[in-house]
């Protein structure tokens, strides 16, 4: 099958063009243009002379190209490699402990039925309302007490489960249709067979869509690092991000910038990668034929 060219396939986007979607089209254009200025500005900030970053106006584009600061950020008294490293390992165990926890929850909540589930589930809900900064002191003594302050595991537990990621699966599996379940239960398969093999490959889109939220919070995650982790070779991205603002960057703002865009490239990526899994995932039934 022969694959669309290029100007093909620009010609198949501009047929969805028609002046009846104009006052629709214009504004998202403006919008998107518009948010897009800060991280145009901020990759521009980072490619500038140290002179020229704090020029007022600020300009979009620079005089002169300087893209030292990378290698500079790379190079500073910062382990910024094991940083990055460090914020990739949390953010990944973190994203599949809450996949699996929340939806072996969500499943038990909208599948099974057993007694309490309903007090329990709101309970669960309350959790919600409870600021993720207000459990950081028991969470700071419990693991004093068991030795595990400074090490990535500080940061992967608390962040293993997400009271927001079952509510959201739990919704989402309501209105899965029944009857694949009940032909599986007529055949003799169990509860986990049905949750593995049917509803599972149906949560396709909630997946993906809690997949980034996950992914995102722990990777821009800041106050549980700070708070949790001591020593530099442990630290994240955020933190060190911020101590280039001190002795380890001299304040230089293209060499922050430059930081700041090698450490928002990855939720570029997942972004990207995991928004083919949801607009699949929303064009397809749970039945295939």
């Amino acid at each position: 099958m022969r694959q669309p060219t290029l100007t093909e396939r620009l010609q198949s986007a501009l047929t969805v063009l028609h002046w009846g979607n104009l006052w629709v089209t214009i504004p998202l254009c403006v919008g998107a243009v518009i948010m897009m200025l800060p991280f145009l500005w901020m990759f521009s900030a980072s490619l500038r002379p140290e002179g020229e970053a704090y020029r007022l106006p600020p300009s979009l584009l620079p005089d002169s190209w300087n893209p030292g600061s990378y290698q500079h950020a790379l190079e500073s008294g910062l382990p910024f490699v094991r940083m990055f490293c460090n914020s990739f390992v949390v953010a990944a165990c973190s994203t599949a402990g809450v996949l699996l926890t929340a939806s072996m929850a969500a499943f038990a909540f909208a599948r099974l039925r057993f007694s309490g589930a309903g007090p329990l589930f709101l309970i669960m809900l309350v959790g919600m309302m409870v600021p993720p900064a207000l459990v950081l002191i028991p969470i700071y003594a419990g693991f004093a007490a068991i030795g595990l302050l400074d090490t990535p595991a500080a940061l992967i537990l608390p962040a293993l489960a997400s009271s927001f990621g079952v509510y959201m699966m739990r919704q989402f599996m309501l209105g899965q249709p029944r009857a694949l379940e009940e032909a599986a239960m007529i055949d003799g398969a169990g509860y986990w067979t049905i949750y593995w093999r049917i509803s599972l490959p149906q949560l396709g889109p909630a997946m993906a869509a809690l997949g980034i939220i996950t992914f995102t919070a722990s990777w821009n995650n800041f106050i549980a690092p700070f708070v949790l982790i001591k020593s530099l070779e442990q630290m994240t991205l955020p933190i060190g991000i911020v101590a280039l603002q001190g002795v380890f960057g001299g304040g230089e703002l293209a060499v922050i910038m430059a930081a700041s865009v090698m450490a928002i490239m990855p939720l570029f990526v997942v972004f990207l990668v995991a928004q083919r899994f949801i607009i699949e995932g929303l064009t397809m039934t749970g039945i295939k034929g």
